[in-house]
């Protein structure tokens, strides 16, 4: 069976300190105002339910957030110059900057909102998982940084590897289940 990489993040586990965000800006030369990362606060983002808990026994989570390297990416179909795409190899979603024209269209077709735009060049930005990382063997940086050990990466078939491992013992979901891109980020319940 063909590889297929993924990111597991336990909830449980985040603190929301945004090491995570610091090192994929440091790793990719990511500029401010751009992201390829991002951490949601259960306080101030939509994507969680409210209110959690009830005084006092409030609860606080943190979501990282990034490329969720979808099995049906609705990023690569909306793509008309075929910037995007799917690698056979691992199902890691790429993007080719020297191909993108800026339509900022995968943007728009991305239900997590996991693409930025850097407005300079007039391109698409995204995380690719450090693919130059991965190319040799290392983990994204993400997960090299993360000082909970919240954030984790690997093949989900090798049924030897942390992240199946994660997945067999532990309630888990993925975002916006609904929309059918099969994500790649699957969330361990806190």
């Amino acid at each position: 069976m063909a590889k297929q990489m993924a990111f597991v993040v336990d909830m449980k586990r985040c603190i929301g300190c945004d090491t995570c965000v610091i090192a994929c800006k440091v790793e990719n030369d990511v500029e401010t105002g751009r992201f390829r990362l991002k951490v949601l606060d259960s306080h101030r983002d939509p994507v969680f339910e409210k209110p959690q808990g009830v005084y006092p026994e409030l609860t606080q989570h943190w979501l990282p957030t990034m490329c969720h390297h979808c099995i049906d990416a609705p990023c690569v179909r909306a793509c008309p110059t075929n910037t995007l795409w799917r690698r056979d190899e691992d199902g890691v979603v790429m993007l080719d900057a020297d191909k993108c024209i800026g339509c900022m269209r995968c943007g728009e077709a991305c239900p997590y909102d996991a693409l930025s735009f850097d407005v300079e060049h007039g391109t698409a930005d995204k995380c690719t998982a450090c693919a130059h990382r991965l190319e040799v063997d290392e983990a994204p940086s993400c997960q090299i940084v993360c000082p909970t050990r919240a954030i984790h990466f690997g093949d989900i078939h090798d049924s030897s590897s942390k992240v199946a491992t994660l997945l067999a013992t532990r309630e888990h979901k993925v975002l916006a289940e609904s929309r059918g891109a099969k994500p790649q980020i699957y969330y361990l319940e806190p």
